[in-house]
């Protein structure tokens, strides 16, 4: 069997861990040959593909991006599923490996479903909010890095006596937030999920200081207090029409600041977060899902991701994951909130 390989949406850590995983899997135990697909949907679309061989992917597993490169090019774009018919035909690929999130496997499946190509998936994304799997690569080095950002600024904040916001990705949930929250012993954690009034955050903020803390806040960048109607958002547009986000740690800072008295400075960790080497947690972990994908394409499970169930890799259903959002449950929030102030 032929395959192609390639890697669509926002780059996270563990995908060319994934990629390394699927050839050698691929080649070793199924005699697959590969064509690796630039730039996502976009390579498909423009016949922008080239050989790949275990020399292609040596040394990969601890190398942050992905050597295939990403896109938001969307599949239906340029000609859709017939000029991906043709590619597919120029190059003799009998299948897709599509390594994405939400947008890339949403696609996928429904290029499975009505079209009838051949498309397996593999889960991704930092955020963590794929739904029917446990966790998705990238998530554990994100929260790694934000809670080592966290224990760098507290250091800062309590030499100075401030109040430090610090503020992580999470358009939608708040999974980063809450973990690299608690791990870096933030006094408070606020998410998209959960609303929270800007007494309530004084409270926590006042709390910590009067026990002799410098307050640490951490907030995803979807979080919207009470009394906003929507997303703190002053960058435009991204290329698929969504608020670029980024900014709510500026808007809370000084509104800290007056509520408490105590000198608050923000910080945003932005793409640093997706940058970088893959923890080894997330090296096993993506390896794992690349070698059980080369597995669901030589079964021909078409319409199926490798998934985490556990401590298993099983196959499920890619329309699973994306129908509806991981979010935090109420239970984690209630019993976060202990830890606060």
């Amino acid at each position: 069997m032929r395959i192609g390989i390639l890697t669509s949406g926002g780059d996270s850590p563990g995908l060319n861990a994934v990629i390394r995983g699927i050839v050698r899997k691929g080649i070793r135990s199924h005699g697959s040959s590969f064509v690796g697909i630039r730039d996502g949907w976009r390579g498909l679309l423009e016949d922008d593909v080239f050989e790949m061989s275990m020399l292609d992917v040596r040394g990969l597993s601890g190398r942050g991006g992905t050597i295939l490169g990403t896109s938001r090019t969307h599949p239906y774009e340029d000609g859709g599923p017939a000029r991906m018919r043709e590619v597919m035909a120029a190059h003799d690929i009998d299948a897709i490996v599509a390594i994405g999130g939400e947008g890339t496997l949403s696609g996928a499946s429904r290029l499975v479903e009505e079209e009838g190509l051949n498309i397996v998936g593999v889960p991704k994304t930092i955020d963590n909010d794929l739904d029917n799997t446990d966790y998705t690569f990238g998530f554990d080095t994100a929260q790694s890095i934000a809670t080592e950002a966290i224990d760098r600024l507290r250091t800062t904040a309590e030499s100075h006596h401030r109040c430090m916001v610090i503020e992580v990705m999470g358009r939608n949930v708040g999974w980063i937030a809450l973990h690299s929250g608690m791990a870096g012993g933030a006094h408070a954690i606020l998410m998209p999920e959960f609303p929270v009034s800007m007494d309530q955050i004084g409270q926590w903020v006042t709390s910590a200081r009067d026990r002799g803390r410098a307050p640490i806040v951490v907030v995803a960048e979807g979080f919207v207090p009470e009394g906003l109607d929507e997303q703190i958002a002053d960058r435009g547009l991204d290329s698929r029409g969504r608020a670029r986000l980024g900014g709510i740690a500026n808007y809370l800072a000084p509104l800290i600041e007056e509520t408490t008295g105590i000198e608050t400075r923000a910080t945003i960790l932005g793409h640093l977060q997706r940058g970088g080497s893959p923890t080894a947690y997330d090296r096993v972990l993506s390896t794992r899902l690349g070698m059980a994908a080369a597995d669901l394409a030589h079964d021909e499970q078409w319409g199926k991701m490798a998934s985490l169930k556990g401590t298993d890799i099983v196959a499920v259903e890619m329309a699973s994951a994306v129908d509806s959002l991981k979010t935090v449950p109420l239970d984690r929030w209630e019993e976060a909130q202990v830890l606060f102030g």
